[in-house]
Parts: structure tokens; C-alpha cells; sequence
């Protein structure tokens, strides 16, 4: 049963990787092993790394690091019973505000060409398609789509961030 406690967005620790690495497995084929974790955590200076919480229960995670002047999203998930309840989309909105605390211009990701929801959210926020990455996964060697944004700090970027806060807002 899905609870009705409302999603929080907080940066995530090492006292929540148990709970990360279950949504993890829960969600990707070749899940990253829990160490990936707690070195992204506590070695690399240029990673942030955010929860969503409902309740006491981790139902989602997503991270990124920041390269120079871009922040590349490198993982994002959703527990798969917990999905299409807008809990991703609370987490991209998060993941642009520390994109810009940490000082990048644009944000960038790579998403599998056979994942049209998370491409159908990203394509909202803006992002647009610069390329393909052929047999990028290594489970299947599927193909990975690369997707930019335009610079975070411009106008027409603010405007349409501002907007999707606003319309989630007035849903509830």
C-alpha cells in the first residue's frame, strides 16, 4: 500500500544508503554497489546527492556531480510502486536548485532510448536531445540519449522552472 505522508526532498547520507541501495536494485539491472555510495558521499567533493523521503521510507534518490561548469546527473530513481506520483519530478526540481548552488550553467544526463516516461519529464524541464551514446548500458548495450538544458541561470530556464513550481504547488 502506498502511503498518503506527504514527500519530502532532502540531501541523503550514509545512514541512508541501506534504503538508496533498495531502491537501486529495485530499479536498474546493474544496480551500483553500496561502497559507490559512501564514496560519492564522503570523497567526492563534486557529488550531491538527494533523497526523497515519505515518511520514515527512502522512495526515491538522484545525484549529481558537477564537471567544471555542467552538472551531469549521474542516478535517479523512483521505487517502482511509488512512481507516476510526481515524487521524480519534485526530485529534478530539487536537483536544479543544487545545480545552481554548485555553480553550473547547464544541466546534462543520459537517459536509455527505451525509457519514454523519464524522457517525457526531462523533455518538461527542457532538456533537449545532443546525441546519442551508442550501446552505453552495459546489461544490454542499449543506446543512451544525451540530454542538455539551456543555460539554468536564463530567463526563458528560470520562467519555465518557476511555472512547473507553481502548477505542482497548485496540485497539491
Amino acid at each position: 500500500m502506498v502511503s498518503t505522508a506527504p514527500v519530502l526532498i532532502e540531501d541523503m547520507t550514509i545512514d541512508d544508503i541501506a534504503a538508496v541501495q533498495a531502491v537501486e536494485s529495485a530499479s536498474f539491472p546493474v544496480p551500483w554497489p553500496s561502497s559507490a555510495f559512501t564514496h560519492e558521499l564522503t570523497q567526492n567533493k563534486n557529488a550531491r546527492y538527494i533523497v526523497a523521503r515519505e515518511g520514515d521510507t527512502v522512495v526515491g534518490y538522484a545525484g549529481l556531480w558537477l564537471m567544471v561548469d555542467e552538472a551531469h546527473i549521474t542516478t535517479f530513481a523512483v521505487l517502482p510502486q511509488h512512481r507516476r506520483r510526481k515524487i521524480g519530478e519534485h526530485m529534478l526540481q530539487r536537483l536544479f536548485d543544487v545545480a545552481e548552488e554548485m555553480g553550473a550553467e547547464w544541466l546534462t544526463l543520459e537517459v536509455r532510448v527505451s525509457n519514454l516516461p523519464a524522457q517525457r519529464l526531462y523533455e518538461k524541464y527542457g532538456f533537449r536531445r545532443a546525441g546519442v551514446r551508442r550501446r552505453y548500458y552495459s546489461d544490454n548495450n542499449e543506446d543512451a540519449l544525451i540530454l542538455w538544458t539551456d543555460r539554468i541561470r536564463d530567463r526563458a530556464v528560470r520562467e519555465r522552472l518557476a511555472t512547473l513550481r507553481r502548477a505542482m504547488d497548485d496540485e497539491g
